[in-house]
């Protein structure tokens, strides 16, 4: 009869060696589509263009059958669409088919790993495992698109101040938009650079600042974009306009990193009253695991408990951070 333990430790190698596998072809690849897009920022010879896109072609002829499959079954669903948004505001290059398939893959750790690490053979506890792990797909990609979206958000002062200053030297809108993407840092010269290259396909560059902003959801970069699109149709110096919008935007972020410095004994004394309990628990059971074993092999008592404290916890927490979050 096989070991348990060995079991175990060849089921967790396999899927590491997946996941592994699976970022590695998809950063390869991601480099490749880099290098192919680069020649929209650089030139727009026809022969380029035609030689980039044979090379799409043939680099989609090589894409994983499942990965073309799970395209194909859940790439024009409602949450295909979603999802698509979800990568490309955290700017993760992945399919909605590969996104799909790591819910599938951490679906079935997470139960492998409850079922036979955690809590041998208890089915409902590996169940609610893999709820768990259907969701650590999406807490990642949060995650990565609110760090972003923050990052944009700092840098868009700047932004504008060369924007303002390419408009003073001469520069039409277009050009100072390409003077920004060589000189800015990342994600906003990736941000501009796929607006300068959605003007070079043919995009009306009204529609590519409508993209721009769907991918980073910014009420600052919405009222400059709406600012540029109303100079374009009833003129005007837009050169103020934006050192006028970049000024209150400051002012803005000025006063949001005060509010923060005030709200934050609130805002970690809500972690720390959110986290004790479960440290507690943890605790206790590396301490007398007989004691706290009486939680989880009583469905009648002890499942509804951990349910209901997990409900206030995620209540207590969601409450706090309700009262410390102030709107400017």
């Amino acid at each position: 009869m096989i070991n348990p333990i060995v079991l175990v430790v060849v089921v967790v190698v396999l899927l590491l060696v997946v996941i592994i596998v699976a970022f590695g072809m998809r950063s390869k690849q991601s480099e490749d589509i880099e290098e192919r897009l680069g020649v929209y920022t650089e030139s727009t010879s026809l022969i380029k263009l035609s030689e980039e896109f044979e090379q799409e072609e043939r680099e989609k002829a090589k894409k994983s059958a499942l990965t073309d499959i799970a395209d194909k079954a859940v790439g024009d669903t409602k949450w295909g669409k979603g999802a698509r948004a979800q990568l490309a505001r955290a700017d993760l290059k992945l399919t909605v088919g590969e996104y799909f398939g790591l819910h599938i893959i951490a679906v079935v750790g997470m139960a492998f790993v409850s079922l036979l690490i955690l809590f041998p053979l208890q089915p409902v506890q590996a169940i609610i495992a893999a709820g768990a792990g259907f969701f650590m797909p999406r807490l990642y990609v949060g995650r990565k698109q609110t760090q972003r979206l923050k990052k944009f958000e700092q840098q868009l002062p700047d932004l504008l101040s060369m924007w303002v200053n390419s408009l003073r030297a001469g520069y039409s809108v277009l050009q100072a938009l390409e003077a920004i993407s060589r000189e800015m840092p990342s994600p906003t010269n990736t941000e501009i650079q796929r607006v300068i290259r959605e003007v070079q396909l043919g995009i009306p560059l009204e529609e590519a600042l409508d993209h721009m902003l769907e991918r980073m959801p910014s009420a600052e970069l919405d009222l400059c974009f709406t600012a540029v699109n109303i100079q374009r149709e009833v003129g005007g110096n837009l050169a103020e306009i934006l050192e006028v919008i970049g000024h209150t935007i400051r002012e803005r972020i000025k006063l949001f990193g005060e509010i923060r410095v005030l709200t934050a004994q609130g805002r970690i004394t809500g972690w720390l009253i959110s986290a004790l309990p479960i440290i507690l628990g943890f605790l206790l059971f590396l301490i007398n695991p007989r004691y706290m074993s009486n939680l989880f092999s009583n469905p009648g008592c002890g499942w509804p408990m951990l349910a209901v404290g997990t409900f206030m916890i995620v209540a207590g927490m969601a409450a706090i951070q309700r009262i410390v979050s102030i709107d400017i």
